[in-house]
């Protein structure tokens, strides 16, 4: 399906709540005449926010402020990929007769999902690259992740999309931009009726799996708890949540919605995950083990630096190669004197032996 430009500007109303015509525009300003979005900007801001807190974090989890900048530089391509590629590959018949259009994000199509896999994916391998805990990284990582989505789907809002069917709750939305896309699109739904602001529903349930998350990773004992707890609750959210969408993604010709497909997997894998590590009584190292590890780490190379450098930086290297010289006369001299001394003992033991 052909979707059309999202509209620059709208106004959006919330009339259950007495708020009417607030203007909207998608662009928040422009740099000669190129369009900076809001969207893009609530994006970069999620990114921001949680690279933050994560390397004011991270060393209470054994973990550095570099280690998250390694982590950071694969997640945030392979986010925007994988968020592409899922867009592209259910939307098939809207890029299958202009290959080129694939490469224009500007103009919208990116799924949360889809970026959700393939950074897990980028962040296995940078794992098993720098060989570090599986399970800590995870664990760790995981928390930011609902965060980012939560500042991220204020983008949606400003562009006016991701909305739900219609609805008479105090919180219905509407404005120009969805009463053109449900006139243009879903029939048999009314224009002139609010409808549900899915993305505010999406913003409030990742905050709170936020929220929860921080105590599972501060509570449990569980490897890859904190994960499956993210799969779990995000996966029942999203289920339901996308239940009420008029833009979701179908697998082939089927009714079977994308999302809803992959939120169930989520949470079957966050049961089975969880399962399996009691299963096998398998245990976290705890974060503060972790933390004096990496402490400890740090101080020994700081230590044996600042020896090495100590030395390097006291003497020149005239100087130590005479010292070096010095010590193997001296060692010279007293091997001399030790052998003289041997042959005197042995001299008068002779004399004493013949008498």
């Amino acid at each position: 399906m052909d979707y059309p430009l999202l509209l620059a500007d709208t106004n959006v109303s919330f009339p259950g709540l007495g708020i009417n015509n607030l203007p909207i525009d998608r662009i928040a300003f422009q740099i000669g005449s190129f369009p900076i979005y809001w969207y893009g900007i609530c994006i970069i801001l999620a990114f921001g926010v949680c690279v933050g807190l994560a390397m004011k974090q991270a060393k209470k989890f054994g973990l550095t402020s570099d280690h998250v900048i390694d982590f950071c530089l694969v997640i945030i391509p392979a986010s925007v990929i994988g968020a592409r590629l899922y867009y592209v590959i259910f939307s098939w018949k809207t890029f299958s007769s202009d290959l080129k259009s694939i490469f224009d994000i500007r103009s919208g199509g990116l799924a949360v999902l889809g970026g959700v896999i393939l950074c897990f994916a980028a962040v296995l391998v940078t794992i098993r690259i720098k060989k570090l805990k599986t399970a800590n990284v995870l664990d760790f990582l995981i928390v930011y992740l609902p965060l980012g989505q939560a500042i991220g789907r204020w983008g949606n809002f400003f562009n006016q999309e991701a909305f739900g069917t219609n609805t008479n709750l105090p919180w219905g939305m509407i404005s120009e931009a969805t009463s053109s896309y449900i006139k243009a699109y879903t029939t048999a739904l009314n224009p002139d009726v609010p409808v549900h602001p899915t993305f505010l529903y999406e913003f409030l349930a990742t905050i709170l799996i936020f929220i929860v998350l921080l105590f599972v990773r501060k509570k449990s004992k569980l490897p890859f708890s904190t994960v499956a707890t993210y799969f779990i609750l995000y996966g029942v959210a999203r289920f339901f949540i996308e239940g009420l969408r008029t833009d979701s993604l179908y697998i082939g010709n089927t009714e079977l919605r994308s999302s809803q497909v992959l939120s169930a997997v989520l949470v079957v894998a966050g049961f089975g995950i969880i399962a399996v590590c009691r299963y096998l009584g398998l245990r976290r190292e705890s974060f503060a083990a972790a933390e004096a590890s990496l402490t400890t780490d740090t101080t020994d190379t700081t230590d044996t630096t600042d020896t090495t450098d100590t030395a390097d930086s006291n003497y020149p290297a005239a100087a130590l190669e005479e010292m070096k010289e010095t010590e193997d006369i001296k060692a010279d001299e007293t091997e001399g004197s030790s052998d003289s001394d041997d042959q005197d003992s042995s001299a008068g033991g002779g004399e004493e032996s013949n008498s």
